[in-house]
């Protein structure tokens, strides 16, 4: 199989060249989830969004801002809180000078950061769903554009329960993809304490330039539509989304929307690798993020220790690799 680092596209790599920058911006304040960078850009690259989920303290929220001042593009952050209503989100019109404006809620911008968002209530969840899929927001009965590109990042806490909204399944499926950002390793860790700081605050922070522009995420996106699926990959793709239909633990598989996405993400993955065509290692290599948060698991695979991840591999393994 061919080497995925070996770069074979015509012409200069966007996406791949994007991928080298940012990692050395990023890698200057948030030590050890090259992983959730590199999915970060997979979403930002095929205008998806990424759900973030992990406990207290992983830097997931340091993460996300680093990622956009990397990128040069509008940054905002939105706390979700259970009193958080839609209109805090999307905006509302206000009384100015005897006339009725419209104030744009933080949602306006290319980068949103929806920090815990399963500690709001679904309407206000629902607001954020149409901004996800139609790239705008109805206020006062008028439908007004989102800038591009747009790209939610929405953070959560896997182990606090207590005054949490789980998000629906409908609402989950419209993420991209879902990354568990773990625990760094030890040496990943050690290098963390070795950062210079500012009393909490990383230096490094201030050092954290713009490498990418509108501009090369527009470039991103047409070479990742350029990128070829063969029919054999494509049937692969198919193939491994209906597996998760059919195993034991799982009580709803992956949706049709989820192909899509599954394929998509692995072109955007080929392109990071600097190949302008995709092989079964990028589908394998997207397959976790993509379909861990689309499936539903019976309430007795719990007890046989099956989480969504084992259900992906599972899935993985019961279908055969073209070659």
């Amino acid at each position: 199989m061919t080497d995925p680092t070996e770069p074979t596209a015509p012409g200069a790599p966007v996406l791949h060249d994007l991928r080298t920058r940012l990692h050395e911006e990023v890698s200057k304040v948030v030590v050890g989830q090259g992983d959730a960078v590199d999915a970060l850009l997979v979403a930002l690259s095929v205008g998806g969004h990424v759900l973030l989920e992990g406990v207290p303290g992983v830097a997931k929220t340091l993460l996300a801002s680093t990622f956009a001042s990397a990128l040069g593009l509008e940054f905002r952050r939105a706390q979700f809180t259970p009193d958080l209503l839609p209109s805090d989100l999307t905006g509302t019109m206000t009384l100015r000078d005897r006339e009725l404006v419209f104030r744009p809620g933080p949602v306006f911008t290319n980068v949103l950061l929806a920090d815990e968002i399963n500690r709001t209530p679904p309407k206000t969840q629902a607001a954020l769903l149409e901004a996800m899929q139609e790239g705008q927001v109805t206020v006062d009965g008028e439908s007004r554009p989102l800038p591009e590109p747009f790209l939610v990042v929405a953070t959560q806490n896997p182990i606090e329960y207590e005054g949490t909204y789980p998000l629906p399944e409908a609402q989950l499926d419209r993420f991209l993809v879902k990354v568990i950002v773990d625990y760094p390793d030890e040496a990943s860790e050690r290098s963390l304490l070795a950062l210079s700081r500012t009393g909490l605050e990383p230096t490094a922070s201030r050092d954290v330039h713009p490498v990418v522009d509108a501009s090369d995420v527009a470039a991103a996106r047409a070479e990742v539509d350029a990128t070829v699926v063969s029919e054999e990959v494509a049937a692969y793709v198919t193939a491994l989304v209906r597996a998760t239909r059919a195993l034991p633990a799982v009580q709803v598989g992956a949706s049709p929307r989820a192909g899509v996405h599954l394929l998509v993400a692995a072109k955007a993955s080929a392109r990071l690798w600097g190949r302008h065509y995709v092989i079964p290692d990028d589908v394998i290599r997207v397959a976790p993020s993509v379909l861990r948060h689309r499936l539903v698991l019976r309430p007795e695979a719990e007890l046989d220790r099956v989480t969504p991840d084992v259900a992906v591999a599972n899935a993985i393994a019961a279908v055969a690799v073209p070659r």
